[in-house]
């Protein structure tokens, strides 16, 4: 089942919210050395930024997926997420000595949504959401 897959099945149940969505996420640490090599060591505001955009993702997800509306909706998604966390990203990232613009942050956006797409859901998130 794919990450997709399962945020529909929970957003069916939106009343189990983000926190039931966050325990199938990738751990922030993976995260932060997918994203930021060169800060991972020293994680702090990096890693914090990468869990405010993940958290962010996953909301916005669940929120389309409850809605039954989750294909073809990758801009309009992206607009949300930036509006609940990009420019608190661009401070943390600042923080952890890294210049981010609203660009920049869009990208890592679009690489965490990747990232969560192409992570492989144990099998069972497939059970606990009926699937």
């Amino acid at each position: 089942m794919s990450f997709l897959g399962v945020l529909t099945a929970v957003g069916k149940d939106f009343a189990k919210g983000l926190k039931y969505a966050t325990q199938y996420a990738v751990p922030v640490e993976k995260l932060v050395g997918l994203l930021f090599p060169a800060s991972a060591p020293a994680m702090g505001a990096a890693a914090d930024a990468t869990m405010l955009i993940q958290n962010a993702v996953l909301l916005v997800e669940q929120k389309y997926a409850a809605s039954g509306v989750q294909n073809g909706t990758g801009e309009q998604k992206l607009a949300e997420v930036m509006l609940l966390a990009g420019d608190a990203v661009v401070t943390l990232l600042a923080k952890a000595g890294i210049e981010a613009t609203a660009d920049y942050v869009q990208v890592l956006v679009s690489a965490v949504v990747a990232i969560l797409n192409a992570q492989p859901m144990p099998a069972n998130a497939a059970a606990a959401t009926g699937k």
